[in-house]
């Protein structure tokens, strides 16, 4: 699979058969990430890859209602950062940039292993952040959900969700969204 292939295949599904979450699995991931870019190379992300029972339970409990489909991951990531761990340029922080293009390295490198790798914002941050040992002081950006996709529909899934697993929710027109040379007055939001 090529990189246009895998940004394709990538989807949001919510319905997870269960995977080996092994140690070569994870620095395989971690390694797709560790080679994207950031700011004077700074490497602002922090991943911790979250497999073992118990402690995937605690990051369970922190879920919202509606990721309660994640119950069945196989392994969650967080992934974290703190404003002071990248560049702060005229003002633009670039942490949470850097970090999602490393998350979005990882993601792309699951799905070309056959894997969802599912980012999701629900969540009670301080409960993953005391689950997991996370310092206070950073943001837990996101969560991943990892497991292989089913064939089955979860009967945890809201009727929206199983809408988006049956069929890719519909992408914004190019026009919408890429412009050439100035931004458009009709374009501003």
């Amino acid at each position: 699979m090529n990189v246009i292939e895998a940004i394709r295949e990538r989807r949001a599904y919510r319905s997870l058969d269960p995977i080996e979450a092994t140690e070569e699995l994870i620095r395989d991931l971690a390694e797709a990430a560790r080679l994207a870019p950031s700011c004077f190379n700074n490497q602002p992300w922090r991943f911790v890859f979250v497999r073992d029972p118990k402690a995937l339970e605690e990051v369970r409990s922190a879920l919202s209602k509606g990721n309660e489909w994640a119950r069945s991951a196989s392994m969650i990531i967080a992934v974290a950062s703190k404003r002071d761990y990248d560049c702060v340029i005229r003002g633009r922080e670039y942490f949470l940039f850097d970090t999602g293009m490393a998350t979005a390295f990882l993601i792309l490198r699951a799905t070309e292993l056959g894997l969802v790798a599912h980012p999701i914002a629900g969540y009670d941050e301080e409960a993953v952040k005391g689950a997991l040992g996370i310092p206070a002081d950073m943001t837990v950006i996101t969560l991943v959900i990892v497991g292989r996709r089913s064939e089955s529909l979860s009967p945890l899934l809201s009727e929206k969700q199983a809408e988006a697993e049956r069929k890719r929710p519909e992408r914004l027109l190019l026009e919408a969204f890429s412009f050439r040379d100035r931004f458009p007055a009709t374009g501003r939001k």
